[in-house]
């Protein structure tokens, strides 16, 4: 057989990467060239459950063949005008999304990092029109263990120092507190007037899945609101039906004044991301003062309606509250039989383990080594964390049967130590 006409196997893939491509992701040496609902396959045929999701980007499932059919009907018509001339889709999206969700306005764009530079932009234009703040005085409340994204201005007020080292100067203007310590939000409110606004994650995704106690983002609401400060979810990782409500701040019936979204609002299919708030807010923003070539184009909106759709026509939500507690049920079980699970938490379908062993050590990477060579791909976090967030799609018995891989993985890596 002719070297043309052989298959590439994966270290083929791995070496082009590593040789022509910036070393800045650490990827499991699995190579996947096919994906269809909660299954990817490998270039050498294997098939493997994904329990990643592409960090919740692929909630519906890989291919849904109503968001690829959205996708392809519209590049056939249209693909791109810029912002410069209006198109018959983006206007359509617009007001879909905003009653989809409930808000009055939304700034579409791309990426997660760029809806929360977004974000940011618009909460320190609305401090210094709205509320007052002298001009660069304004500051945004963070929390430690924060992840927005990786710019410049994102990495700024991350504590994250692989993310920091030599990347400065840092942009000013961010007071970080700990997360969920509804203490010293109120602190710091009581005692800086130039607060614009609070940017919080309802839950900390890449933190490894921590979940703050019941009601601490109602009370961190009702704080902003006393003091005349903006109160902004980034919903990239935990919005789109993940943790069992179509928001994770659903879950205490709260609407933020800003909200950021991302990932899953395509369905993993195209890069789209959106900040939406009502009239008061986004009024700030005229012409000139932000944008994106990309942001809103005639494919992402008909993607974004697609993947929207399949949202509430499947039941993902539901589907991610029942099973999530499945699952969680399963791994406690698994705690009581292996040493090596310190800890389960999450909420719906994004969960995580807590690996009884050090930050420091190489077990969370070598278990999700093994989980892979049984059929199920996952990823390490913050050393000794192991995220599991299966596309919303996944079956009951799916999903048994991937705990079961779970449970033989961790008792047959233990057995070996």
């Amino acid at each position: 057989m002719s070297k043309t006409a052989e298959k590439l196997d994966s270290n083929h893939y791995i070496a082009l990467e590593d040789k022509y491509g910036a070393h800045n992701y650490h990827p499991l040496p699995v190579v996947l060239e096919r994906g269809v609902g909660v299954f990817v396959w490998d270039v050498e045929g294997k098939k493997y459950y994904d329990f990643l999701s592409a960090y919740s980007a692929v909630n519906q499932g890989h291919c849904h063949p109503k968001i690829i059919g959205a996708l392809t009907d519209q590049a056939k018509t249209l693909t791109l005008t810029s912002r410069a001339f209006f198109n018959d889709k983006l206007g359509v999206y617009e007001k879909f999304a905003t009653e989809y969700f409930g808000y009055e306005k939304i700034l579409p764009m791309n990426t997660g990092a760029e809806a929360v530079e977004t974000a940011l932009k618009i909460a320190r234009k609305w401090g210094y029109e709205k509320k007052g703040i002298p001009q660069n005085q304004g500051k945004i409340i963070v929390c430690e263990n924060n992840f927005h994204g990786r710019t410049t201005t994102i990495i700024s007020f991350s504590n994250d120092e692989d993310a920091r080292q030599n990347f400065g100067p840092f942009t000013t203007g961010f007071v970080s507190i700990p997360y969920d310590d509804i203490d010293a939000l109120q602190e710091i409110l009581k005692a800086d007037k130039h607060i614009a606004a609070f940017l919080v994650e309802p839950i900390q995704g890449e933190a490894g899945v921590f979940v703050p106690r019941e009601g601490y983002l109602t009370q961190a609401a009702k704080l902003c609101k006393e003091h005349n400060v903006l109160f902004i979810a980034d919903e990239v990782q935990t919005g789109i039906a993940r943790t069992g409500k179509l928001l994770a701040v659903d879950h205490e019936n709260l609407k933020p004044d800003v909200l950021i979204l991302g990932k899953a609002i395509s369905g993993g299919v195209y890069p789209i991301s959106a900040v939406l708030t009502d009239n008061h807010i986004m009024e700030v923003i005229h012409p000139g003062q932000h944008g994106s070539t990309f942001g809103g184009n005639p494919i992402a909106a008909a993607v974004a309606m697609a993947a929207l759709e399949v949202v509430k026509d499947e039941k993902l939500a539901e589907n991610a509250e029942t099973l999530g507690q499945l699952f969680r049920s399963e791994i406690t079980k698994l705690a009581g039989k292996s040493k090596l699970v310190s800890k389960v938490r999450g909420k719906g379908l994004l969960n995580a383990i807590i690996v009884n062993d050090s930050p420091n050590s190489t077990t969370a990477w070598d278990l999700c080594m093994k989980l892979s060579e049984n059929g199920l791909l996952a990823k390490p976090t913050h050393g000794n964390i192991i995220r599991f967030a299966p596309p919303l799609v996944i079956t009951k018995e799916e999903l048994l049967e991937c705990t079961g891989i779970i449970e033989k993985t961790f008792l047959e890596f233990e057995a070996t130590m």
